[in-house]
C-alpha cells in the first residue's frame, strides 16, 4: 500500500500546489514541505489536507495537523500510510 500511497500524495502535492512537472516525483523522505516550499502556504495547506481526505478516504483531525506532520515528505507520507491501514 505505501507504494500506491506514495503514487497517490505525490500527484495531490503536484495538483494542489501546481508543482512543475517531475517536482513532485524528485521528493525524497528528506524533501523540506511547509516553511521550505513556497507554493505550501497556510492556505494552501488547508485546501491540501482536505484533497488528502477527500482522494485517499481518511480523516484528518485538527489536532493531527503540526508542524511535524508537515516538516517533510516523508513525515506526510507516514502519516497518510498510517491512516490508511487504519481505515
Amino acid at each position: 500500500m505505501q507504494d500506491d500511497t506514495d503514487q497517490l500524495l505525490r500527484a495531490i502535492l503536484r495538483d494542489v500546489l501546481g508543482l512543475k512537472p517531475g517536482q513532485a516525483e524528485a521528493f525524497t523522505a528528506q524533501t523540506g514541505l511547509f516553511g521550505h516550499l513556497p507554493e505550501l502556504d497556510s492556505m494552501a495547506v488547508a485546501g491540501l489536507l482536505t484533497e488528502i481526505e477527500d482522494r485517499l478516504g481518511i480523516i484528518v483531525e485538527d489536532e493531527d495537523v503540526d508542524g511535524d506532520m508537515l516538516a517533510d515528505y516523508g513525515s506526510l507520507l507516514n502519516f497518510v500510510t498510517e491512516r490508511r491501514s487504519a481505515t
